[in-house]
């Protein structure tokens, strides 16, 4: 069930992981499955705007023509592909832990319900051999993480997201990184720990909330045919690092570039006076930025979602044929 892409699944994790019966029965097959995180079920949109967009991504991933598996952990197992019901669990259970890779232990000794960040969700699909991974947007490298900001010292706040990438062999689908992070600088790391970042239609980086950020892309190819081609041959060198596809946001859907700008500068402004830090930033900066725009981010966030996952589809099932 596992893909040989040049790094080995410990067998630990392997051990964790439960495939549903319809993803188990796809893997086995060779037929198409795409991967979804599940802190945006959790801990990204509020009931039931979360399991609205929950199981919109996964009838999008099925009208692609692959098997959506929403990942989320429970009873110390990796539970690979919800049910409907555990789902609407998920979105409505207080107290879920958010897992990545440093929480991940943590997580499953616990027991209970935790949702699975781009770093775990990554580490569960490598194990369960799925190439394919639908995001929102991905972490990075903070802003004030490098140099300071507001007169505080550094704060070397930079996701695991990045890092993951870099070790773990999943095709990862998103629209950019989000905006409230220094993207420069996300790049910058991303060469840096060798991780192919790709923009698909555009020669500039998807701007997450807006169609473009301004900022050149690194390479860029012209669509999902490019894509899987691409993919398939980073796949057939075996570095054991993921690919990074930036997919813009719908056009009718997306928020004007020079207003996320501002809104982004305002909450970050705000978010520094009030000292909030650490875990606690991108939920506060997401929740402040959603009132400045009166809901406008929430919209283009649920729509950019959902085109990710039908994009990841439609990669997904053209990889199949490689």
């Amino acid at each position: 069930m596992n893909l040989d892409l040049g790094q080995p699944v410990p067998d630990g994790i392997r051990g964790r992981v439960r495939p549903a019966p319809e993803v188990a029965a796809a893997l086995v097959a060779g037929r198409p499955v795409v991967a979804l995180e599940s802190t945006l079920i959790s801990h990204g949109l509020p009931y039931p705007q979360n399991v609205e967009v929950a199981r919109a991504a996964e009838l999008a991933v099925r009208q692609a023509g692959a098997v959506p598996a929403t990942i989320a952990i429970r009873g110390g197992r990796i539970l690979v592909g919800l049910s409907d019901d555990e789902l609407l669990t998920l979105a409505t259970e207080r107290g879920v832990m958010k897992a990545s890779r440093p929480s991940l232990a943590v997580a499953l000794a616990g027991g209970g319900w935790a949702a699975t960040t781009v770093s775990a969700t990554m580490i569960a699909a490598a194990a369960a051999g799925i190439r394919v991974f639908a995001t929102g947007g991905i972490g990075g490298v903070h802003r004030g993480a490098l140099a300071g900001s507001g007169g505080l010292p550094p704060t070397l706040d930079i996701s695991s997201d990045l890092d993951e990438l870099a070790r773990t062999p999943v095709a990862v689908v998103c629209a950019g990184p989000k905006a409230i992070l220094d993207v420069p600088a996300t790049l910058e790391y991303l060469e840096t720990r060798g991780v192919p970042v790709i923009a698909v239609g555009t020669s500039e980086m998807p701007g997450f909330w807006s169609t473009g950020s301004g900022i050149p892309a690194p390479a860029t190819v012209e669509d999902v045919a490019a894509a899987a081609s691409l993919v398939a041959a980073h796949e057939s060198l075996g570095l054991g690092s993921g690919i990074l596809l930036c997919v813009p946001v719908p056009p009718e859907d997306a928020y004007p570039l020079d207003d996320a700008r501002r809104v982004v500068e305002q909450a970050t402004a705000a978010a520094e006076k009030a000292r909030i830090e650490g875990p606690a930033l991108t939920p506060w900066l997401l929740a402040r930025i959603a009132e400045l725009t009166n809901g406008a981010s929430v919209r283009a966030n649920r729509a950019l979602i959902v085109n990710n996952a039908r994009f990841a589809g439609q990669l997904a099932a053209a990889l199949a044929t490689f």
